[in-house]
């Protein structure tokens, strides 16, 4: 079996060899290599330690033995159902493998030779990567003294250009930050014409702030706004690959051709098993997370180290130092971290795991942070 530390490994030879989804090329694009204990600690992915549902678990049991077929006729209940759950239509919703393949087709359908990307940094780089792929111009601008999206300046660049792709994470993805409701509203009435604006809501279940509003609301308002989710996050299944976009019926319709293909139907019914019992998955979940990341927060505040504020599932600490340092040091004592992201290179960005896993990363880390 391909096990995790093979692709660790192995990872600069199977990047150059072709193209990956943007989760495999950057999520696990820490510094590691070599040998690695067997008990490792990985909190570098942002990935949710307690796995898919149990009420997923059991619909993907029943679904197993008909995987033998495609179920192309069955999509169409499921793809129903996914809308109804965001009070959408099924014509407004595009499902992918994950949140990624969802941005990829957004890049693809809304950026060209003169169209360009307008987004933020650091955020993440998976749509940026794909536009540059695709040579398209990316244009980025700084992030506030509140590390989230600089709405005005975002605007301003968009006009220069005569228009584009404006894409922006919220909660921001490395920083955790929210982008408030007010500036959004304002961003998306001052949204130059020729523009869609995408915004990543692969963190909104992790978010405290009043502040924060989903931007799904425009999407029924009929803007020209396309929203992402994934089922990476708190749901917990960030292997079985699945996302979807919301959208305009045509900004939906743009994006379609460029979806490769449908996901699997054991994703399907395990991620329809969710959805319908929503209300009873999700509060515990998002308690037990929120515990978790409130204990690291109060550790870090009695070591004396800076954060973030984060509405995510991860943190941002700053080291007051390069981070880089580190990297290399703390995977062969069992411990795998974000990467760097750039120019936060003080920052280290942590996911938030098991009790069990924060409390080897407190050990692990301040042993080698003071030593």
């Amino acid at each position: 079996m391909y096990t995790r530390r093979q692709f660790a490994a192995g990872f600069g030879m199977a990047a150059a060899a072709g193209r990956m989804l943007p989760e495999m090329a950057y999520a696990q694009r820490a510094m590691i290599s070599g040998p690695l204990p067997k008990d490792m600690v990985w909190l570098n992915a942002n990935e949710n330690p307690e796995g898919p549902p149990r009420e997923s678990i059991e619909a993907m049991k029943e679904a197993l033995p008909t995987a033998g077929r495609y179920h192309y006729q069955e999509f169409g209940d499921f793809y129903t159902a996914l809308a109804r759950s965001e009070d959408l239509s099924r014509e407004q919703v595009l499902v992918g493998a994950g949140s990624s393949e969802v941005l990829h087709c957004a890049v693809d359908a809304f950026t060209s030779p003169t169209q360009p990307m307008i987004t933020i940094s650091p955020t993440y780089e998976g749509p940026i990567g794909v536009a540059n792929a695709l040579g398209r111009k990316v244009i980025s601008t700084p992030l506030t003294k509140g590390y989230y999206a600089d709405v005005k300046r975002l605007v301003e660049e968009a006009r220069a250009v005569g228009g584009g792709l404006v894409y922006l994470c919220n909660p921001n993805n490395p920083t955790g930050a929210v982008t408030p409701k007010a500036d959004i509203a304002w961003l998306v009435a001052n949204l130059p014409s020729n523009s869609v604006l995408l915004i990543d809501e692969a963190y909104l279940h992790f978010v405290e702030s009043p502040e924060f509003e989903s931007a799904v609301s425009y999407v029924r308002q009929g803007k020209n706004v396309v929203v992402t989710r994934t089922f990476s996050k708190i749901w917990g299944m960030a292997g079985l690959r699945a996302g979807y976009a919301c959208g305009r019926p045509d900004l939906i319709a743009r994006m379609a051709p460029y979806r490769d293909n449908v996901i699997s139907w054991v994703t399907a019914r395990a991620v329809q098993s969710a959805i319908e019992n929503a209300s009873v998955i999700l509060p515990g979940r998002r308690t037990r997370l929120l515990q978790t990341r409130q204990e690291l927060c109060t550790w870090l505040e009695a070591k004396g180290l800076p954060y973030i504020p984060s509405h995510a599932n991860f943190v941002m600490i700053d080291l007051r130092r390069d981070v880089r340092e580190l990297l290399s040091i703390l995977p062969p004592k069992g411990l795998a971290v974000g990467r760097p992201f750039p120019p936060l290179y003080n920052f280290l960005r942590v996911s938030i795991g098991s009790d069990r896993d924060m409390a080897r990363f407190r050990e692990i880390f301040w042993n080698v942070y003071k030593g």
